[in-house]
């Protein structure tokens, strides 16, 4: 679930409980007794218990009593234990007082529109949240629901109106404001922002999310010393998973010059979050600001820190969902290439800031703007061309023709062999339980294949193995030993959560400080099943578009071909790992048998390395978000060549103002 999107899935059906669904339940809590001719209400009656004298008779008359009043005191205590849990869901911030209040209809329709949301049936959800506002309009939680609809559906009018709604109903309940917050946000209105996470920051002073977010808002209000300030708050606080604050707090020292804070933000900032994508051009700042107070002349750039030179395994059957609502949903949502809405696509997964480093000792003042990513009107385009299957490795910038949005490029920056330029690479690992069986084979493959790769000695991967989370097992190097290893350290176990660890690996790939021109690849080994994501396979595909990453995938599902044809795509996880590799570029291969991993891992190898690198400036080009569709060809004495290439981007200008994500 994306940062503020108050989709509140918890604590729907207690509070159906905690709302009086006891239907015999005075509003006193007795319990009302079913009226008897003869027998007083209140008094237990006597019961024959089948020929007994009279203190047999009141023996268990007096039980009666008894079970009667134990009876009582436990729907007593049930109900002061669902009031109590749903006052805690008051104080934790996740729904608001007045929704308590909301009736048993109105809840129902609520929690149906949730399970639309999560099935991605937006316009569903809309329907079911307006009968649920329309049976009761001070459904906070539903207002705020229907704006964040409203947002999916890219109606920022009508999203703002019911956040306002919300925000008007109950003005002590956080989420309201977090939504403003994270609209105005989208639409580069800091002001705004800023003014709505104060408010929040008012309510919840000790949930450093929005102080994380506040920083980064004050950061680019030019507010350096409140960031500083902010970033504080958050440090002394238990906030694990957002250690962004420092590096939001060192890019404020720096633009005020002050390199003393700068220094321990940023150290700060590696310590506690070694694996986060900044790390890289945290590291690389520390070792600027350490030469600028020891007096020697800097040049603030782009590179990283210097990197070292350098059967199936029998197992249970693994029931598997290829083919769940989950995924068909996934892949519905994606529609046809080019007609999506791109409100947020060009934006930076770890929202880069920029920070002027000094330039040299001397001069502390004569800075150079340092970003985590430039955004300039230049397009990366990678392809490969082929002759009747075999790669052509001789072309020439002759041979091809370009379109961008139906006209010619206005210039043509370089064309070259991947070969020519350094590699970064992303391999990511499917560690779920549903790839357990052919876990081992699979990593002895994957450790064969990078061990091929990576022949350029500026060349550098990463190792990321996945389940429900993701976790780094070997940060970038060239080392192959140290790569080896972090393939052997993966161990398998857990959902698959492949959307977030794509994106994540996009995050790594796209923040990795160069100073120079990359080669940006991600190859995925999964069987495709996503079931705990919380992002999105068209915002993966997007931002990996954006952030110029082309991705491969080596699917390891186990399949029957006909005639020896193991290579066709027959699932939904199928179709959405074909999706994922040719949207952006890429391309998607099913082995079949786990014996034809290795050869399909020489097949991407050849792919990778056969590539060329054509850059250039689109004609009038604007940054305004729309579509632009690219148009390749190349033919050779006369021959018309098989092209593969990505089939467009979205034009736009947001990467440098995007919001971090804290987590």
């Amino acid at each position: 679930m994306s940062l503020f999107k108050c989709i509140l899935l918890s604590g729907l059906v207690l509070l159906i409980a905690a709302s009086g669904t006891n239907m015999n339940a005075q509003a006193g809590g007795g319990v009302v007794p079913v009226p008897i001719a003869g027998v007083n209400i209140g008094v237990p009656p006597l019961i024959n218990a089948g020929g007994g004298d009279g203190v047999l008779g009141s023996i268990q008359a007096f039980d009666f009593a008894l079970l009667n009043i134990e009876t009582a005191e436990r729907e007593r205590k049930a109900r002061e234990e669902q009031i109590a849990k749903a006052q805690k869901m008051v104080d934790d911030g996740l729904v608001s007082a007045l929704d308590l209040a909301a009736p048993v209809k109105a809840m129902l329709e609520f929690n149906m529109a949730v399970a639309a949301l999560q099935q991605q049936h937006t316009k569903d959800a809309v329907t079911y949240l307006n009968k649920a506002i329309a049976d009761y309009p001070k459904f906070v939680s539903a207002h705020n629901n229907l704006g964040t609809a409203y947002e999916e559906l890219g109606d920022n009018a009508l999203a703002r109106s019911e956040f306002e709604a919300a925000a008007k109903l109950d003005g002590k309940f956080p989420a309201s404001y977090l939504n403003l917050a994270r609209l105005s946000l989208a639409e580069q209105n800091f002001a705004d922002a800023e003014k709505d996470l104060e408010k929040v920051v008012a309510l919840r002073p000790r949930d450093p999310e929005p102080l994380t977010v506040l920083a980064y808002v004050q950061h680019n209000t030019h507010n350096y010393h409140h960031a500083i300030q902010t970033a504080e708050r958050v440090h002394s606080l238990d906030h694990k998973n957002f250690a962004n604050a420092h590096y939001i707090a060192a890019s404020a020292a720096v633009s005020l010059h002050d390199y003393t804070v700068a220094q321990r933000e940023f150290a700060l900032f590696v310590q506690e979050d070694p694996h986060n994508p900044l790390a890289p051009n945290a590291q690389q700042n520390l070792d600027i600001l350490a030469k600028y107070r020891n007096g020697a002349v800097q040049t603030p750039s782009g590179g990283g820190p210097q990197q070292p030179a350098g059967g199936l395994v029998a197992g249970q059957q693994i029931e598997t969902f290829p083919d769940s609502e989950r995924l068909r949903s996934e892949l519905a949502s994606l529609g046809t290439e080019g007609d999506e809405d791109c409100r947020d696509c060009a934006v930076a997964p770890s929202g880069p800031v920029t920070a002027p480093l000094p330039e040299s000792a001397g001069s502390p003042s004569a800075g150079k703007s340092l970003t985590i990513r430039k955004t300039v009107d230049e397009v990366a385009l990678y392809f490969t061309a082929t002759r009747h299957g075999d790669y052509v490795n001789d072309l020439q910038q002759g041979d091809i023709q370009l379109r961008d949005d139906g006209k010619p490029p206005a210039n043509i920056e370089m064309f070259a062999p991947q070969a020519k330029l350094p590699m970064r690479l992303a391999l990511v690992v499917d560690t779920s339980g549903s790839v357990e069986q052919r876990f081992a084979f699979e990593k002895k493959a994957a450790t064969r294949f990078l061990r091929g790769m990576l022949t350029n000695p500026a060349d550098l991967a990463l190792v990321i193995g996945f389940s429900n989370d993701h976790t780094v097992t070997q940060e970038f190097t060239s080392n192959l030993d140290d790569l080896a290893a972090g393939i052997d350290h993966l161990a398998n176990g857990g959902g698959t959560a492949l959307f977030d660890a794509v994106l994540y690996a996009c995050q790594k790939l796209s923040a990795y400080p160069d100073k120079e021109r990359v080669a940006r690849v991600i190859v995925v080994l999964t069987d495709g099943e996503d079931n705990s994501s919380k992002s999105s396979l068209r915002n993966v595909i997007q931002v990996a578009n954006a952030s110029g990453i082309t991705l491969y995938a080596i699917s390891t599902k186990e399949a029957t071909g006909r005639n020896g044809d193991y290579g066709q795509p027959t699932t939904t996880a199928d179709h959405i790992l074909q999706a994922l590799a040719e949207r952006t570029g890429g391309e998607a291969m099913f082995p079949g048998q786990i014996s034809l991993l290795g050869k399909r891992f020489d097949k991407l190898h050849d792919i990778i390395r056969n590539r060329y690198l054509i850059a250039y400036r689109p004609a009038d080009f604007k940054p305004d978000g729309h579509y632009r569709q690219i148009s390749l060809k190349a033919d050779q004495n006369g021959q018309q060549l098989t092209v593969r290439a990505r089939k467009g981007y979205y034009a736009s200008d947001r990467g440098l103002s995007s919001m971090p994500d804290p987590k």
